[in-house]
């Protein structure tokens, strides 16, 4: 009919262990539930980082491109502007070269018709 006096003792034992073994594993998983949730805190504060950096970042990069766009513009008006400092500086020597020509003395020129003529009467 129903379990004997000796069942007893043993079923209490059983049950204690599984007890303390419970309470073991309800310890670990206190411990590992109160890690995680110092990771998760860390994973947070290391996303909020990696936001505030990937902002800074693309603000920075939209910096540079501005900065090598002005650049190359500048650049590129500055060799417009040694490119017509050149032509202007040909056209100026070449103008002091013709009006060096131009205002030699005519005596010289009148001298030498002379010089022919004379020649040719002699």
């Amino acid at each position: 009919p129903g379990p004997g006096p000796g069942l007893t003792g043993p079923c209490r034992a059983g049950l204690a262990e599984l007890r303390a073994r419970r309470e073991e594993l309800s310890g670990r998983i206190r411990e590992e539930e109160a890690e995680r949730s110092r990771l998760q805190g860390r994973i947070w504060a290391l996303t909020e980082r990696l936001a505030r950096t990937s902002e800074s970042l693309a603000r920075h990069l939209a910096a540079r491109g501005e900065l090598d766009r002005t650049i190359a513009e500048t650049e590129a008006a500055y060799g417009k502007i040694l490119e017509s400092s050149q032509t202007l500086l040909d056209v100026l020597k070449g103008e002091i070269g013709n009006a060096g020509k131009a205002s030699e003395p005519q005596s010289t020129s009148k001298e030498k018709e002379k010089q022919a003529r004379g020649q040719k009467h002699s």
